[in-house]
């Protein structure tokens, strides 16, 4: 798989929305090793048990940073001795991520967890009762749901409902 910075996008957002609800129940895409270590691989990832393990304990730290039920910093230790290595080829220099075993998977997610926060278009989705994640590619930025046809039609469905029943109360 080629690396571009849509396949880092997806790595990431991949990676947080593995632990979703599925018909109201929590369901982790990652917890047993091999249907984890055939999810690496489909991300272009190395796959072996080094590096399930440390990007399951990357997803728990970033779900919480993305959250905001923890700092930013807490990711640190999982760039840590990255680097990139830099060769030169008849299309110019070319960059690859030099990470330390069972953590490359980890590192590039981090790093691209990184541009996006700075971006400000990864998110929660708004809908408390719902544990996805989105990106929000909208000119504007302002996208709220990680779908508008179920989460975003429920909320504005209840609030609706919350103040039409508050009308009736007053």
């Amino acid at each position: 798989m080629e690396r571009t910075v849509e396949n880092d996008e997806t790595l990431v957002l991949d990676l947080l929305n593995t632990t979703a609800l599925v018909d109201g129940t929590p369901h982790d895409d990652l917890a047993d090793a091999a249907e984890a270590l055939r999810w690496l691989s489909a991300h272009g990832q190395p796959a072996t048990e080094g590096e399930w393990r440390t990007l399951l304990d990357l997803r728990a730290t970033l779900q919480e940073v993305v959250r905001g039920d923890a700092e930013p910093s807490s990711v640190g230790r999982f760039v840590e001795g990255v680097g990139y290595l830099a060769t030169l080829g008849a299309d110019g220099i070319g960059w690859t991520l030099d990470a330390p075993a069972g953590h490359a998977a980890a590192a590039r997610a981090v790093l691209t967890w990184d541009g996006l926060r700075e971006s400000g278009r990864l998110r929660p989705c708004a809908n408390p009762e719902c544990r996805v994640f989105l990106i929000d590619h909208s000119k504007a930025n302002t996208a709220r749901w990680c779908s508008m046809a179920t989460c975003g039609n429920r909320l504005k469905a209840r609030r609706h409902y919350r103040r039409a029943r508050q009308s009736e109360v007053d």
